[in-house]
This record gives C-alpha cells, structure tokens and sequence, in this order.
C-alpha cells in the first residue's frame, strides 16, 4: 500500500482548530506599507493642490474680497464701499447688455453650432469618399489660437477690400456686404458667424466619437425591423449618444459665458458696446479704465453664474453619467 507524500502536511491546520493571531511584526509591515501608500498619494498631489491653490483658488478670493473696494489696482485696496460695486453693475446698462448678448450667444450656439456639428458627425461617419480629409478640414479651425482666428476673419470681412465683400461683389451681390464687425446691427451676427466656424469641428469630433461607440449590431436590428433613417437615428443613435450631447452643451454653454479673446481681437466690443460679452466688459474696466474694484465684481458675478450653472447641470443633467463613476483607495495593504 502506497501513500502519498504532501509536503507541510503535518503543518496544516485541521478542521475546529483556530489559527494563531497575527504577529505584531505583521501587523507592523501592514502599517507600514499602509501609510507609505498614503504618502504616495499625498506626494503625487500636493504639487498639483499647491498649483490649483496658488492659479486658482487665491485669485479668486482677492477678486471676491477686491470686489468691495474701490480700487485702481495700484497697491493694496484701502477704499472700502461694501456693496457698491455689485448696486452698480446691476445698474449699468453696459453690463446689463453684455449678460443679454452672452444669453443669446448661448441660445444661438444651442440651437444653431450643436445641430450643424451634429449634422456633420451624422454624415462624416457614413461611407463617404475623402471623408478623412473633410474631418481634418473641419477639425483645423479649432487648432487655430483665438487671436489668429481674429485677425484672419478681420481681414476677411473687412470693408470694400475684405474677401467677403469681393466674393459678394463678383456674383452680384454686393449689396449684401458692407461693414460687417461696424455695423451695429451685423456685429452680432458676424461675431456668432466667426464663433460657428472656429467652434462646431470640436463638436463635431465629440459627436463622431460617440457615434463610433453605437453598436452597429442594434442599427441593423432596427433596419431589419424596417426602421427608415430618420427612426433609426431618432430611436436608437440619439438616445446612445446623449451623455456626448450633454457633455457637448455644457461645454459650449460654458464656453459662451466666458468668450474674450476671439471678441477682443475682431471688434473688441465695438460699435459702441454692441458685440461686449461679460469678459470684455470686465477687461475693459479693469485694465483700460483701471477701475479694478468693479471688474472683480463683474469677475465674481461671472464665477457665480458658472459655478451655479455648473452644480445645476451635475446635479439634474449629469447625473446618470455620472453615477458609479466615483473610485475609492483601499488601503487593505494589498
């Protein structure tokens, strides 16, 4: 009769026996390597929490605290007026009208840039001849810097000798031109013109990525169902793309609030405050008038209608996306 050699065997606990407690040693080396994990963490973000403390979180508190001075930002602000500047800008009519064209920049990109990008993701992930080429073409003006983006389109509508009134003038249609970033009443839609063409291939790439992500499998369910293009995309494309869509908005919502730069370089806010958004009220006041107090108040009424808009759209638009998406560190030691 055989038997069979297990090694350690007659180490191995029995069925009812009670294993010994750990060693304080073990317990020691856990410790240890529970706290040397926490400090990994805490080493890898204090440069970054020192950064975000230092660019961003104390600027915003001296804005906040400025905003109840007088202050021509020289030195430290001694003139203490509570409230006053808040009282003003609610009363400024300059102001009241910059927050009215960033309302309707907003509304325009919502219901004009998004559906146009939207479009042309739909037709660009289809099986078009060259349509890499056309997703680069759209994409390339989003690469562009602001400030290039400006210049070229200031030089483009440019009055009598700008491209846009020449293209006009040779088929016939010169009337239609004129001073396009001058006119008080073509401003706004130059400006939203300019903003379409610099912005809607982000968009649009945002929207390609997420119609690659629809599983081709439940297109062709619905087309052996008999489902025509327009149910196929109504019932099954748009509901896979939303969370891309919501992202989408918020972006460009956000991004409508806080437009400077692209305005400063083309009319910087002109004729006569017609094209100001809320970010070139606030330069022009800071660093052209040096009333520095007043635009750290308009700053901060810009912050809180971000801030707020913000947390309302996590809150009641964001939130299934969102869910389960938060991770946790063990520190079990393993």
């Amino acid at each position: 009769m055989t038997s069979t050699f297990l090694p350690y065997a007659d180490k191995q606990p029995g069925p009812g026996v009670d294993l010994p407690p750990p060693s304080a040693g073990a317990s020691r080396g856990r410790a240890r390597r529970r706290a040397l994990h926490w400090l990994t963490a805490v080493g890898f973000q204090v440069p970054a929490l020192l950064l975000f403390l230092v660019l961003v979180l104390l600027p915003i508190l001296f804005a906040l605290y400025a905003a109840f001075f007088r202050w021509g930002g020289f030195g430290m602000p001694s003139d203490y007026i509570g409230t006053d500047n808040f009282t003003r800008l609610f009363q400024d009519p300059v102001f009241l009208g910059a927050m009215w064209r960033c309302l309707v920049l907003v509304v325009l990109s919502l219901a004009v840039q998004l559906p146009f990008a939207l479009a042309m993701a739909v037709l660009l992930n289809q099986k078009v001849r060259g349509r890499a080429v056309y997703r680069m073409l759209f994409f390339a003006p989003y690469v562009l810097s602001e400030a290039i983006t400006g210049v070229l389109f200031s030089m483009i509508f440019a009055p009598c000798d700008g491209l846009a009134d020449q293209l006009l003038g040779s088929v016939g249609l010169e009337g239609l031109g004129g001073e396009w970033f001058a006119d008080p009443s073509m401003v706004m839609a130059t400006l939203f013109l300019v903003m379409t063409w610099k912005y809607f291939g982000f968009h649009m790439m945002l929207y390609l990525a997420g119609l690659q992500a629809v599983p081709r499998e439940l297109t062709e369910a619905a087309l052996i169902d008999g489902a025509g293009p327009w149910q196929r995309f109504r019932s099954v494309t748009l509901p896979l793309l939303a969370p891309t869509l919501r992202i989408s908005v918020f972006l460009s919502v956000i991004g409508a609030i806080q437009l400077f730069d692209l305005v400063w370089v083309t009319t910087a806010g002109g004729p006569d405050h017609h094209s100001e958004t809320m970010a070139v009220t606030m330069f022009q006041y800071g660093f052209k008038r040096y009333q520095v107090g007043y635009a750290s108040a308009i700053s901060v009424v810009m912050f809180g209608i971000s801030l707020v808009f913000a947390l309302a759209y996590q809150r009641f638009v964001l939130r299934r996306d969102l869910e389960g998406a938060t991770t946790t560190m063990r520190g079990d030691g393993k």
